[in-house]
């Protein structure tokens, strides 16, 4: 199963660097993303408001959607189906291993965009640096989670507008728990309460990717 999963990792990002999305598309995105939250705040806010780390999952989120529409594309062509069909590989192998493909892109976003949030929100460093294993915690749950709903919403196979609409209640708690340990790694607070939150998580959605990924992309 460990080496499926870093076969079907290892072709998912050697897929995304020839083809280069996240460099040119998704990250653009986001960075707008960032600066756009910057200006709504205003120049009086940025640096005294609260909202940062809650911005900045905010557009994260909006990142993961395309992310794994972009992830779900790839494995819903009828090439690769195939393929995956005749060499009998072990869906969990290759749910884990587009899972770790997905978090290892999401972690690329995350940290140009915590690097905005400093610049463009005006985060504290000191505090964005503490937030760091909360958010690649919360950043893996999202990997995971959202490979298994891009799974039951057909992938590229469905309509756009499923996916946003099975994940977001899933991924609520997620984010809730990302911004709570990113707010507390801030101004103070129960930060690590917040990230165990996520770790039991994330290993929660890994387990039913593994029980579950195979029944869904035969449905």
């Amino acid at each position: 199963m460990i080496r499926i999963a870093l076969l079907v990792a290892a072709k998912d990002l050697r897929i995304e660097r020839r083809s280069r999305v996240l460099l040119w598309q998704v990250l653009p995105f986001g960075v707008m993303g960032l600066v756009l939250s910057g200006l709504a705040l205003g120049p009086t806010h940025a640096g005294h408001s609260s909202a940062g780390p809650g911005l900045f999952y905010l557009v994260m989120l909006l990142v993961t959607l395309l992310m794994i529409n972009r992830s779900q594309a790839i494995e819903g062509s009828r090439g690769t189906r195939a393929s995956v069909a005749t060499l009998g590989l072990d869906p969990a192998g290759v749910f884990l291993g587009k899972a770790l493909a997905l978090a290892v892109e999401l972690w690329i976003t995350g940290a140009v965009l915590l690097a905005g949030a400093v610049l463009v929100l005006h985060t504290a460093l000191v505090g964005t640096l503490q937030a760091l294993p909360s958010v690649v915690v919360i950043l893996a749950a999202l990997a995971a989670a959202g490979t298994l709903y891009g799974a039951l919403s057909g992938g590229g196979q469905g309509p756009a507008t499923l996916l946003p609409v099975l994940s977001l209640p899933g991924f609520a708690p997620l984010l809730i728990a990302g911004e709570r340990s990113f707010s507390a790694s801030l101004h103070g607070g129960a930060f690590w309460q917040w990230w165990v939150i996520s770790l039991v998580a994330l290993v929660a959605y890994l387990a039913m990717g593994i029980l579950l990924y195979g029944v869904l992309e035969d449905s």
